[in-house]
């Protein structure tokens, strides 16, 4: 499985799911800060439609807000 987690540092919500990502010890997400590099942040336009973040793609499919990530993030936990 993919996990590619679009994000910025300072976004309050981007932080909440990488706390979770790190809380759970995960190292299998990816992560593209959309404001240092702007081909991540063009591919999260062109694949998830919009510039919303956090946004967590799952093999290519993207999951947005915050809490839906989380619930996604423990009810599948790394194998």
């Amino acid at each position: 499985m993919k996990l590619d987690l679009y994000m910025f540092p300072s976004c309050p919500y981007c932080r909440r799911v990488m706390a979770m990502i790190d809380a759970t010890g995960r190292k299998d997400v990816i992560y593209h800060n959309i404001r240092a590099n702007e081909t991540d942040r063009q591919t999260l336009i062109r694949v998830g439609g919009k510039e919303q973040v956090p946004c967590l793609f799952i093999d290519g499919k993207p999951m947005y807000e915050s809490q839906d990530i989380i619930d996604w993030l423990v009810a599948h936990p790394q194998m």
